[in-house]
């Protein structure tokens, strides 16, 4: 899901830029000191995840654990997944700095709207809600990436369209992958540590 640098015109990169960095500090603001270290343990989990990737054009394919760390973490999921994006590119040259911003709102904006849409399904004392929601939050939030970067190299020209289509065909199998994942470890968080997920601020 990183996109490559070289291939974004200046004004998505700017616009991504502006859009990712207001998003970090929303981020940092909201995140209370005690909820920092599962920040980081979030940051390190999507880190981890996204490192066994799959090339594809100018992007690639790879678990990224999307709905797991927006649940797990609600706001504080800018900060992570910028330090984990950057770490990446510093390590791995996975993306790059100049497209750290839209590879960053790409992947941290659906791991919010999971965390804004599925918190209260999750949080439900009915079973089958739960899992609803886990999956829904795991493989929604892929496929909402994997649009979102479809979206962006659609609008950097004509010359990226099938490579749009490609990228977003390529992860429906992925979406429901992270789907069942995330749905046994939200299961397992609830029944060994349930404040998690229950008392979670964001």
């Amino acid at each position: 899901m990183h996109i490559s640098e070289g291939i974004l015109p200046l004004y998505l990169l700017g616009a991504g830029a502006v859009l990712g960095l207001a998003g970090t500090a929303v981020g940092l603001k909201r995140t209370k000191q005690d909820e920092v270290p599962l920040a980081g343990i979030m940051a390190a989990a999507f880190f981890v995840a996204s490192l066994i990737h799959v090339p594809l054009g100018p992007t690639s394919v790879h678990l990224l654990l999307l709905g797991l760390v927006g649940l797990l973490t609600g706001w504080a999921c800018f900060p992570a997944i910028l330090i984990a994006l950057l770490l990446q590119a510093m390590f791995f040259q996975y993306g790059g700095l100049t497209v750290l911003g839209v590879n960053t709102l790409n992947m941290a904006l659906p791991a919010l709207l999971a965390y804004l849409f599925c918190s209260p399904m999750v949080r439900s004392a009915k079973q089958p809600v739960v899992v609803a929601g886990a999956f829904i939050a795991g493989a929604g939030s892929i496929l909402a990436a994997g649009l979102l970067t479809a979206i962006v190299l659609a609008l950097a020209g004509e010359a990226f369209l099938p490579a749009a289509k490609t990228v977003l065909a390529a992860h429906i199998p992925v979406a429901a992958m992270e789907g069942i994942i995330t749905v046994a470890v939200v299961g397992f968080i609830r029944r060994v540590k349930p404040e998690m997920i229950t008392t979670r601020s964001g």
